[in-house]
């Protein structure tokens, strides 16, 4: 091998460390990665240095974001460079003159218009370029990947005009072991890192890429990546610390969110067990836990399915004096925890019904009213909902009208997130049934994708009430969403009320839901207002199901029915997915657009009356008039009309045989047009059968 192709071979590792203030923690693990795969994409990618053995990891704690590539090629190789250009005849005018369209080409390419070739009608430019050493690379791509993060805020600091996240302190640029000399976001780069902020403040100097996670170690930094040791350093800890105590941290994982935010502000972990006023256990307990996990970022206790008056914290120092260092933590949720017991017991003073007037007040929206007319129209429509599913349409009724009732507490006031959670524990403190209190939680349900969905009976008909009244009533007033608007969050709420449909298994008829919930606008006659509505309830429920990975073509194969029933609609979609895992599907499919298209090029009135068998004269079209008249098909009718397509279109798959007989020799459009009429009859019967579940002439399949 040459010299210069030794050099393209050999290996080296990179490290580059971005060291700024401290980073914002919930952005801190997303702007890890994504430093990471613009880096990796640009060296590895895009510059054509990866080798056979190349690693590439991403590491960040709260002062840094790092990339280490190992095994990465020290030297590009030759790289080919061909652009087509302009079609000649563009190039040169009539007299053989270059245009400016040829002459901006040659500029581009950095030759002469001379040294221009021509390939399939358009001037062509090749060149070979040397490769460039890693070593010269490396500070234009780090640049470029810095410049791709996804920040929406920068910072300015200092007289430069550098902008990041948090103004830049250091950063650390090596090839091997050998630092590179070049100026990143307004800093010289370097070898020098820096330790913890308090134990270990000065400059750490990083012999070479490979020794960077033991010598920040060493410095009393822990980092965290997809690899790294600080969250299972801070789990360690703080399960010892739980149990030592003799209580458990709930939902202590790795990938927690809780986790993730306290490892964003560490570099040091340290827990430490804090404690409170048992006093405040009277509190609803998701007060408590929202004031320490999400307010504090503390882990609270629990022994079984109790609070214990104790929290775990994680420090981001190793304190002389741990006592104070608790003292504070545990003093600063004192007031906040003060206020929640002083705001529970003037909520509990006064019944939930007891807020409806202060609804009347309170405008849902202009033309739609007040929250107190939405409860009205949501009571009537859960009771309905509620009769069609089996739940009690009186305390679906009930639940409506004090759904909202909890907005107007002081405990939502001071805790929002927890809307519908205080309605629930007051509705049990005044003694109102517990479906009812259910409910009042349970209609926020689904909040997001992935999110739980309503259990009782009567949360599911409150929940999909208020979503419709919200959809259907914003939709009649004219304020539908548009482009990436959509204010009052229907796209949402319609997608909520159909997940529970579905994945609930309720038996509920959508376009009578949409004319019912339209009624109290007096829009229950508006044909294309219905219409519009199920259309965007429709458009919704593609996403649901593209988004979980499903075929688009099976979509639109059962959207072609437009059926009623969201959860009828998923039984078709599961039974065309079966179907098309049958051998015969992709002649069935095909021989469903064969008709489709016959009967289309046929005309609406060729076809008239049933099938007349004394007309039947093919060998084939009287197979299949037998296949389609025969005690099996019987049986597939009565499947059909029960809902069970996917053994209903596993029975049709029978038909293959038949089918292909009657297209391989008849001729559907014969000259007789008593004859024609009457195979286009048995092809209208045929389509018919399949048609009920869905329309397969819709469905993209190889043969």
């Amino acid at each position: 091998m040459s010299a210069a192709g030794k050099q393209a071979e050999a290996t080296t590792d990179l490290l580059v460390e971005i060291g700024c203030e401290e980073l914002p923690p919930k952005a801190l693990a997303t702007l890890g990665r994504a430093f990471h795969e613009a880096l990796a994409k640009a060296l590895l990618n895009d510059a054509d240095l990866r080798a056979a053995n190349t690693h590439s990891e991403a590491f960040w704690s709260p002062r840094r974001l790092a990339v280490l590539i190992t095994g990465i090629r020290a030297m590009q190789g030759e790289r080919h460079v061909e652009r087509l250009g302009p079609a000649v005849t563009a190039a040169f005018d009539k007299d053989g003159k270059p245009t400016k369209a040829a002459e901006g080409f040659a500029r581009s390419c950095g030759v002469a218009l001379e040294q221009l070739g021509k390939q399939d009608g358009k001037l062509h430019f090749r060149t070979t370029l040397p490769g460039q050493p890693l070593a010269a690379l490396a500070a234009d791509a780090v640049r470029e990947a810095l410049k791709s993060l996804p920040t929406p805020k920068r910072m300015r600091w200092g007289a430069g005009d550098a902008e990041f996240v948090r103004p830049v302190h250091w950063v650390v640029l090596l090839v091997g072991n050998t630092a590179i000399d070049a100026e990143i976001l307004g800093v010289k780069t370097g070898r020098d890192s820096r330790g913890h902020r308090h134990h270990h403040p000065g400059e750490v100097a990083i012999k070479s890429a490979t020794t960077y996670r033991e010598t920040i170690k060493k410095a009393q930094v822990w980092l965290d990546g997809e690899r790294c040791d600080l969250r299972d350093e801070i789990l360690r800890q703080v399960g010892a610390l739980a149990t030592k105590a003799g209580g458990a941290v709930r939902g202590l994982e790795r990938e927690s969110a809780l986790l993730g935010e306290v490892a964003a502000l560490c570099e040091w972990p340290v827990a430490m067990l804090g404690s409170f006023d048992a006093k405040f256990l009277a509190l609803p307990p998701e007060v408590l836990t929202l004031t320490l996990e999400h307010h504090q970022r503390y882990f609270p206790l629990f022994k079984g399915e109790a609070l214990l008056p104790q929290f775990v914290f994680v420090a981001n120092i190793e304190s002389k004096q741990p006592k104070v260092v608790v003292a504070g933590n545990e003093r600063v949720i004192v007031p906040r925890l003060s206020d929640a017991m002083f705001f529970w017991a003037q909520d509990r003073a006064q019944p939930l019904a007891a807020r409806s007037a202060g609804l009347a007040q309170v405008v849902f929206q202009k033309a739609l009213g007040s929250y107190a007319d939405k409860a009205t129209r949501v009571a009537v429509l859960a009771g309905h909902i509620a009769q069609r599913i089996g739940g009690d349409a009186a305390q679906a009724q009930q639940a409506a009208l004090l759904a909202k009732c909890d907005l107007l507490t002081s405990l939502v006031g001071e805790f929002p997130e927890l809307q519908g959670t205080v309605g629930r524990h007051l509705a049990r403190h005044e003694g109102l049934p517990d479906a009812v209190a259910v409910a009042l939680e349970e209609q926020y349900l689904p909040r997001f994708a992935g999110d739980g969905l309503p259990i009782s009976k009567v949360g599911q008909a409150l929940a999909i009430a208020d979503r419709l009244d919200t959809v259907c009533g914003i939709f009649a007033v004219g304020q539908k969403p548009t482009g990436d608007k959509d204010p009052f969050a229907l796209r949402r709420a319609a997608l909520g009320a159909m997940r529970i449909a579905i994945e609930c298994r309720l038996d509920l008829d959508l376009k009578e839901l949409i004319a019912e919930a339209l009624a109290p606008m007096g829009k229950v006659a508006d044909v294309a207002l219905n219409a519009e509505l199920y259309a965007f309830f429709m458009d919704r429920l593609r996403a649901y199901y593209l988004d979980a990975g499903r075929r688009a073509d099976v979509f639109a194969a059962v959207l072609a029915r437009a059926p009623a029933r969201p959860f009828d609609f998923d039984a078709r979609m599961k039974a065309v997915e079966a179907f098309l895992g049958l051998p015969e599907a992709a002649a069935l499919a095909a021989a469903n657009k064969r008709i489709t298209n016959i009967l289309k090029q046929a005309g609406a009135n060729a076809v008239v009356g049933a099938v007349d068998a004394t007309l039947l004269v093919e060998p084939g079209e009287q197979a299949l008039h037998a296949a389609l008249n025969s005690n099996e098909i019987e049986w597939v009718r009565g499947l059909l009309e029960q809902g069970a397509y996917e053994s209903a279109l596993r029975k049709l798959a029978a038909l293959r045989g038949p089918v292909d007989q009657f297209f391989d020799g008849v001729m559907v459009m014969a000259e007789d047009p008593k004859v024609r009429a009457n195979r286009l009859a048995l092809l209208v019967q045929l389509q018919t059968l399949f048609l009920h579940t869905a329309d397969l002439a819709q469905l993209q399949v190889e043969p």
